[in-house]
């Protein structure tokens, strides 16, 4: 399932390709993805003007002219492709994997000279209508906590969240209700870089008084910086995802631990010692036996 870079990934393609455009007609070929469509959902978006592109966690946020917002889920395999003009030259392609069929084409926005398409082979994305202003009281949105990025996200804040805790501290992290948006992969990556086990209970990473130590200033630090070095490299590609254009996101080159059971830590100092798999309420956990403490 993308995470958080691949959507802003799929963000910043579409924003130029859509933001100050008029939606000048809409269709859906099916009445449903993993939920129903609103009522009315592609007379709704027809005629409105796209404002601007946002995001929320996973969540790819469409502000239109009516202060209403498209909410779009990929679920795991949802993509976004662009198509140019009447002589079908493609201008761009978003997050949209190879091999995929017309014939999971689902949502059709047509543009002035180009038409945003929705393709989902395995129907677990979907899309839905919100008022603009209510979008923070939204079902989606009301109960998630920060973004993973620098000044949103504090040792502070984090300590707080953490303290008193006795679920092991990735399970912790996954907790949208902590940080919005941070998923498998990068949890593994960032607790990584901060030398910390995914096993430590969360409790134990601020101080005894519940305040921000090193620990804490280690993994807020390493949070933030791997979801932006995530986001610089356009992603990861591993299943569906491929990144603006029809290239491949380029971070899962530079995973440290993330599927990389039996080879070496990257780490000289632990001197050889194997990355270890683990499966933590039924999802694989990758890390360092030795220098994640």
């Amino acid at each position: 399932m993308p995470e958080l870079p691949e959507v802003e990934t799929v963000r910043r393609g579409l924003a130029p390709v859509m933001e100050g455009e008029p939606i000048l007609s809409a269709h859906i070929a099916r009445a449903d993805l993993r939920f129903p469509f609103p009522d009315n959902f592609a007379r709704r978006l027809t005629g409105r003007t796209v404002r601007g592109l946002g995001r929320r966690a996973k969540y790819l946020l469409v502000h239109l002219s009516d202060d209403t917002t498209l909410i779009a889920h990929l679920g795991m395999s949802g993509a976004f492709r662009v198509d140019g003009d009447a002589a079908g030259e493609p201008i761009g392609v978003y997050a949209i994997a190879r091999g995929k069929l017309p014939a999971h084409d689902h949502v059709r926005l047509s543009l002035p000279g180009k038409t945003v398409i929705y393709n989902d082979p395995r129907r677990f994305g979907f899309m839905t209508l919100a008022p603009t202003a209510e979008l923070e009281a939204h079902p989606y949105f009301e109960h998630l906590g920060v973004e993973p990025v620098a000044g949103a996200l504090t040792p502070d804040y984090l300590a707080s969240a953490l303290a008193g805790k006795n679920t092991p501290l990735k399970a912790a992290l996954l907790d949208q209700r902590i940080i919005a948006g941070l998923g498998n992969i990068y949890v593994c990556e960032a607790l990584w870089r901060a030398r910390l086990s995914p096993r430590r209970l969360a409790g134990t990473v601020p101080r005894r008084d519940g305040t921000a130590g090193q620990r804490v200033v280690r993994l807020t630090d390493a949070i933030i910086e791997v979801i932006g070095d995530a986001i610089k490299a356009g992603g990861s590609s591993l299943n569906d995802y491929v990144a603006a254009d029809g290239s491949l996101g380029r971070f899962q080159h530079a995973f440290a631990v993330y599927g990389r059971e039996n080879q070496t830590c990257h780490r000289n100092s632990c001197g050889g010692v194997l990355i270890k798999r683990i499966v933590q309420s039924n999802r694989s956990t990758w890390y360092c036996p030795k220098c994640q403490r």
